[in-house]
């Protein structure tokens, strides 16, 4: 008898809790839908600031001005990181030409983050299409020395997550440049990672390894429309010539920061959980999507603890990282302090997937915390958040990894992220006030949780 009432206890203070949730949980999405601040956060970043590349005056503006408004929430903490960034610029606007004897055809282009410039003049020379590395070498130098290498393989769109379509062709932006040069080209242009047919060309980093400056080609990406012009013209003519210029420029490593701020634990206040997105942004558009939505959101997180009245027992805080888009030197950097100092993270959760509508999270974690957060799952149902996955979590928060540490990423629709990622329409007008709000309040309402319950300790198995 007394163990069916110890039973009938456990399970009325287990109902008992999970209401108690359920209200925090409604109170941060009334709070986030009613009286939210990430839309008109993120209308100052985008329309009063603009695109946020690293090293850029812009950037700097925009580590001022979320540093101010995280100070105006009366946080109990709020400071600036110090963190080196590279500073690339990308000159004045790019032109490119389809070449067809004496007829030129002028299609979009953008330099590749990082790259070098064309001679003043430009460059000029017959094209050579490939789906892959594999095929370069299959050609070999014979073939390619002295010409432009176009890299024309889409993104598969049978593929429902648009990230794994994004993964499976990213390679050919980022080493493609590095890869040709082995073969004698003088330049590389690469499809735009885009599922759509539009004419923005796609911008984002590209890297040439150890390859002497001196050595290295221009690359640029060409819109997806631009992309099947070209491929159709070579098919009729292999003897088209592309002709591009631009102006870019790599200048020394500058002085940028992280923005932080807290709000202390009540009960273990050495224990850290962390809500971020990345400040900085390609200079194309104005990155309200990639990753103006994360740093909005992010923000609003530490907002809707403090106007619904929730003090935390651990240590909230909010990371607005920089330098994520070509170099990842703030979440490094973030990481290399917080081990210095012996802090002690035990949740981090990143938004750096745009200002869609939520679809849930997922966890770079142990079975056991996996566990945990599946039971969860009822709690966000009325939400319509049901995805709750093993997997990746956030560029900037990854190099926190360890055995101990739950990592997240928020999982809003992806299906139109592409369209905008690193274009010129990464625009506010592209973002649902909505749709940004009930993100924020997804993001809260986990890290509202990890708090309440903190994470499993998993004991470890000798032997």
């Amino acid at each position: 008898m007394k163990k069916i009432l110890v039973l009938l206890w456990l399970a009325s203070a287990i109902s008992f809790a999970q209401s108690d949730d359920e209200k925090q949980l409604k109170k941060v999405y009334s709070e986030s839908l009613l009286n939210g601040k990430s839309y008109a956060w993120l209308d100052h970043l985008s329309n009063k600031i603009g695109g946020r590349l690293s090293g850029s005056t812009n950037a700097a503006k925009a580590v001022q001005y979320t540093k101010a408004e995280l100070e105006a929430l009366g946080l109990d903490k709020v400071w600036l990181q110090e963190v080196m960034v590279p500073k690339w610029e990308r000159g004045k606007p790019e032109e490119a030409f389809i070449v067809m004897g004496s007829k030129k055809v002028m299609v979009p282009i953008c330099a590749l983050g990082g790259s070098v410039a064309t001679p003043e003049a430009g460059i000029e020379a017959e094209v050579i299409e490939v789906q892959n590395f594999e095929e370069l070498k299959t050609l070999g130098k014979e073939k390619i020395q002295g010409k432009i290498v176009f890299y024309n393989r889409p993104m598969q769109a049978d593929l429902i997550s648009t990230f794994e379509a994004y993964g499976g062709c990213v390679n050919q932006r980022y080493a493609g440049a590095k890869e040709a040069i082995q073969y004698g080209a003088i330049g590389v242009v690469v499809r735009s990672m885009n599922l759509r047919l539009d004419d923005y060309p796609h911008t984002g980093s590209m890297s040439y390894g150890d390859i002497a400056v001196a050595d290295r080609i221009p690359a640029a990406a060409i819109s997806t429309k631009g992309a099947d012009l070209l491929s159709k013209a070579l098919k009729l003519n292999p003897n088209v010539k592309f002709k591009f210029s631009q102006h870019c420029k790599q200048y020394e490593d500058v002085l940028s920061h992280n923005v932080i701020g807290e709000i202390t634990g009540s009960e273990f206040p050495n224990e850290i959980i962390i809500v971020g997105g990345h400040l900085d942004s390609w200079d194309l558009g104005d990155g309200s999507h990639d990753d103006g939505a994360g740093v909005v959101q992010s923000m609003e997180v530490l907002r809707l603890f403090k106007e619904t009245g929730y003090k935390p027992k651990r240590t909230i805080r909010v990371v607005l990282f920089m330098n994520e888009e070509n170099g990842l030197r703030g979440g490094r950097k973030y990481a290399e302090v917080a081990k210095t100092k012996g802090e002690k993270h035990i949740f981090a959760l990143e938004s750096d997937a745009g200002g869609f509508t939520p679809r849930g999270f997922s966890f770079d974690c142990s079975d056991g915390n996996f566990t945990q957060v599946e039971s969860w799952r009822k709690l966000f149902k009325p939400y319509l958040i049901h995805y709750f996955e093993k997997g990746g979590s956030g560029a900037d928060i990854g190099p926190l990894k360890d055995d101990q540490i739950v990592l997240a990423g928020l999982r809003p629709d992806s299906q139109r992220y592409f369209d905008h990622h690193h274009a010129e329409n990464d625009t506010f007008d592209a973002v649902n006030k909505r749709e940004l709000e009930l993100g924020a309040a997804t993001m809260t309402s986990l890290v509202y949780l990890f708090d309440k319950y903190g994470t499993v300790k998993e004991k470890k198995i000798k032997g």
